[in-house]
């Protein structure tokens, strides 16, 4: 069995009994980075192995581990944070699963743009999650007007680096709407900010941008 399995996206409590007890039980936990991932091992007095699965290595260690399912053995898939899958390279090896008739399963858990949606008051009955945007100004805003073409909530993640940027061109793309930028989500300086694009901008050139935010439109 293939568990793909929900890891805190900052607290460390908000991991599940479910995910403690099944990243106990498996015979190997695949991991982007195993220093990352060791800090919640340890937390949780979790002893499995456990192997790096990541971008650039995921076509040799994909069929590795898919050998060892074939075995008989049970593995646990999780990212840095959050659910395994998204933006990361965990579903390269869900496909593998799928295709090798390979039983699999999900432990629910935190997703970083479903708690930014519920904390923004945006509809959630209808929206988009949109993952990054271009790192390029000219492909960001071409995006940005597409996607100002629709009537529904938009969501997606942005860095530190560039979030200053986005939020000039969200401007320039959507006026003065007012908008919702979320950082450092379930962390001690869990922040929330609601204000047109041009507003928040402002705010975050004086304040230095720090954390992975979301944005939602």
């Amino acid at each position: 069995m293939l568990y793909i399995v929900a890891t805190p996206i900052g607290n460390l409590k908000d991991i599940t009994i479910r995910a403690i007890e099944t990243l106990k039980s498996v015979d190997m936990i695949a991991c982007e980075d195993t220093r990352h991932t060791k800090i919640l091992l340890d937390a949780f007095s979790i002893s499995t192995p456990a192997t790096s699965y990541f971008q650039h290595n995921k076509l040799a260690k994909g069929q590795f581990l898919i050998g060892l399912l074939k075995e008989g053995k049970n593995i646990a898939l999780v990212s840095d944070a959050g659910m395994p899958g998204i933006l990361d390279p965990g579903y390269h090896l869900i496909n593998l699963a799928i295709k090798n008739k390979i039983d699999i399963t999900a432990i629910p858990g935190a997703t970083a743009f479903v708690n930014a949606l519920v904390l923004s008051g945006k509809p959630a009955h209808e929206f988009i999650f949109a993952g990054f945007l271009p790192n390029r100004t000219i492909a960001r805003k071409n995006r940005l007007k597409e996607f100002a073409k629709a009537k529904l909530t938009i969501i997606f993640y942005e860095s530190c680096h560039r979030i200053l940027a986005t939020l000039e061109d969200i401007h320039t793309v959507f006026g003065n709407k007012e908008i919702v930028v979320a950082r450092e989500l379930t962390k001690k300086f869990e922040e929330v900010k609601h204000g047109p694009a041009s507003h928040l901008a402002q705010y975050y050139s004086k304040s230095a941008p720090r954390g992975e935010f979301v944005v939602i439109i």
